[in-house]
């Protein structure tokens, strides 16, 4: 059993470990915010090939992670984030390569302006500085924060949920080895090597060295880093997204873009857990829908109207609750509500939605466009399903993850997110 004394010189140890990790990211982010483009994508091809080369390391890290997960009884959609499948591994080699293929945003003139005086003020892009990562579950995140970052000029502090330890593990010291053979200091990437709790809370007090925090995972977390932070936070909040359905929709389409939206990947965020639809198309449109959804086994949780429509259709359902309109279930399960006008699927989706991804399924494009124009959502989409949110399917090769801030970033977070900018103004001995 420890001594308080013990437990005292245990906690002085997780600071120092801590705060020298972020005091050697600051020293590294200022040789690689001038690191040349050719030496960061090298870097990049070759953790691409190390992934590729190390996927049975990779695996059997990851083993012990699943392993882990069933003992402590954690949710199944919850362990579906955790697993390291064959088709993740390949996305992640590919969102890695990608991520070099893009141009660098490193040196980018944004603006030029040529005082009367005749000095010239350019405004350039450049890397943040050291950019902290928070995150819970989905180890592809180490993998997607480190090559973006890199590529952006910015030096990271990942810290990573303890129910991916080992996955984790494993995965930075493939970045460590990249940087390595490419005379990059792997300081530059830096993973912070312990489950405890209280690395978090050093962490957030760090802003002389950490110039900007991403906490990826639950509300819970991202609520408390953004609470307790002393540095600037950029947040990602719940995921709830709803997909409406217009009577102008086509029924056909309309069933398999709901269905992906819902049941494809269920465990994730651009995961859609409302679906609104109008009234007129209650006998039109919902049966078929709502049968293409228990086919797939999702638990259907319908207001007053739509319940009526689905017992009509002989379709089992129970019913919904204000708080299930604004619950992001990861799961099997979606909310139905109806609604008698765009105008009035506006406001709800507005009012219960987080401002992640929202989708309209309809063929009159005037609708449509009051939907795209009145939603306030990081994505809006027509006739597309909800689970394209992702850096990836954006082509920014992969993401830090999906704000739902309304300053500096909204939506996916890629290369240009990452970056800042300054003045650099030149002459020929203009005094004002």
């Amino acid at each position: 059993m420890s001594t308080p004394l013990d437990t005292a010189s245990a906690a002085a140890d997780l600071e120092t470990l801590v705060r020298r990790l972020a005091e050697e990211a600051l020293t590294a982010s200022r040789a690689l915010a001038t690191t040349p483009t050719e030496t960061k994508n090298a870097v990049l091809h070759t953790l691409a090939g190390l992934i590729e080369q190390r996927a049975e390391v990779l695996r059997a890290a990851n083993s012990r992670d699943i392993a882990a997960a069933h003992e402590a009884g954690l949710a199944l959609p919850m362990i579906d984030r955790l697993k390291l499948t064959e088709p993740r591994l390949a996305g992640m080699i590919d969102g890695v390569r990608q991520v070099a293929a893009l141009p660098d945003p490193v040196g980018a003139i944004l603006h030029t302006y040529e005082h009367p005086k005749g000095f010239v003020i350019r405004k350039k892009r450049v890397p943040i500085g050291v950019i902290g990562i928070i995150y819970e579950s989905r180890p592809n995140v180490t993998i997607d924060c480190a090559a973006l970052c890199l590529k952006s000029g910015n030096a990271v502090v990942l810290r990573g949920g303890k129910e991916a330890f080992h996955s984790n593990t494993a995965l930075a010291e493939l970045v460590a080895e990249a940087l390595r053979r490419h005379g990059v200091t792997e300081h530059a990437v830096r993973f912070i090597p312990t489950t405890d709790r209280a690395a978090l809370g050093v962490l957030l007090k760090l802003d002389q060295f950490i110039h900007c925090l991403i906490p990826r995972g639950g509300e819970g977390l991202v609520r408390f880093v953004a609470e307790n932070a002393r540095m600037p936070v950029l947040k990602h909040y719940d995921g709830v997204c709803s997909m409406y359905v217009d009577p102008s929709a086509d029924r056909a389409m309309a069933t398999e873009v709901v269905v992906n939206a819902k049941a494809q990947r269920p465990s994730v965020c651009n995961a859609a857990e409302n679906l609104v639809i109008h009234a007129s198309a209650l006998s039109s449109h919902l049966p078929q829908i709502a049968k293409a959804l228990a086919e797939n086994k999702v638990e259907l949780r319908a207001d007053e109207q739509a319940q009526a429509a689905l017992q009509a259709a002989g379709i089992a359902c129970t019913a919904a609750t204000e708080q299930d309109f604004r619950t992001e279930y990861l799961d099997y399960i979606i909310s139905i509500k109806t609604v008698d006008s765009v105008d009035e699927a506006i406001t709800f989706i507005n009012t219960h939605g987080s401002g992640h991804s929202d989708a309209i399924l309809a063929e009159d494009p005037a609708v449509a466009q009051q939907f795209l124009d009145g939603i306030d959502s990081a994505t809006v989409y027509w006739n597309v399903s909800t689970r394209f949110t992702d850096g990836f399917e954006f082509g920014l090769g992969a993401e830090i993850g999906i704000s739902t801030d309304r300053l500096h970033a909204r939506g996916p977070v890629g290369l240009e997110e990452l970056t800042s900018y300054k003045f650099v103004i030149t002459g020929k001995g203009q005094i004002r």
